[in-house]
């Protein structure tokens, strides 16, 4: 497991933004385990999350000058990391937009940097049915910008859809998308590094039997 994997893995755990139980997820799937970026709510913990995107992105090697946030988890995210490559020493412009179009003052739906003719990088917590990754993916389209890749903290790494759905529809949300609109996302970590990582702590070898008997039913 890379470095910047096993920083966010005990980052998300210190926070309490990935928890382990019993969770009914909005699919209706039980879940032994739950992701909730939002517990990223302090300046350290947005500031190592940020730092954890950048090392995944640049491993990536996605080429891109523009990082977009769409509303609205992915607003403070995206914020976070271009301040955290300002701090590489590149200075990255930003937008993100809004839920709801501005009738007043300069109107629309955007908000901060120009997006026309950027390669933009689309940064967000997840990509759990993927429609709203979507509707960021129109929005960068119809500003006249191209989509470089999309950065996402968790992919839970399973099936949009049931067991017995044929093997073409058994992809994940992000593959999905990246299926559907040929654009490349990019994870800081999947179900398979949060595996690796119960394995190797001693608080979490107790999960990893329940996260192999979940992987089994819906993983892809």
């Amino acid at each position: 497991m890379t470095d910047h994997r096993q920083r966010f893995l005990q980052l998300a755990v210190d926070v309490e933004a990935l928890r382990f139980g019993q969770f009914t997820l909005k699919s209706g799937r039980s879940s032994p385990y739950f992701f909730n970026a939002g517990r990223f709510d302090s300046g350290r913990a947005l500031s190592t999350l940020a730092s954890c995107y950048a090392d995944a992105i640049d491993a990536a090697g996605v080429d891109f000058d523009l990082v977009f946030g769409p509303a609205y988890k992915g607003i403070p995210l995206a914020t976070a990391l271009v301040c955290a490559y300002a701090a590489r020493g590149r200075d990255l412009p930003l937008a993100f937009n809004r839920k709801e179009a501005k009738v007043h003052g300069e109107g629309g739906t955007l908000v901060g940097a120009p997006l026309e003719g950027r390669r933009v990088l689309v940064v967000d917590d997840v990509i759990t049915a993927g429609t709203a990754v979507r509707e960021a993916l129109a929005l960068v389209a119809s500003a006249g910008a191209s989509v470089a890749a999309i950065a996402i903290a968790l992919d839970r790494q399973e099936t949009l859809h049931g067991d017995g759905a044929p093997d073409g529809d058994r992809c994940s949300a992000a593959q999905a998308v990246a299926r559907d609109h040929g654009v490349r996302v990019i994870a800081i970590a999947g179900l398979s590094d949060l595996l690796a990582f119960a394995g190797e702590s001693g608080t979490l070898a107790a999960e990893r039997e329940r996260l192999l008997a979940y992987r089994a039913r819906y993983g892809c």
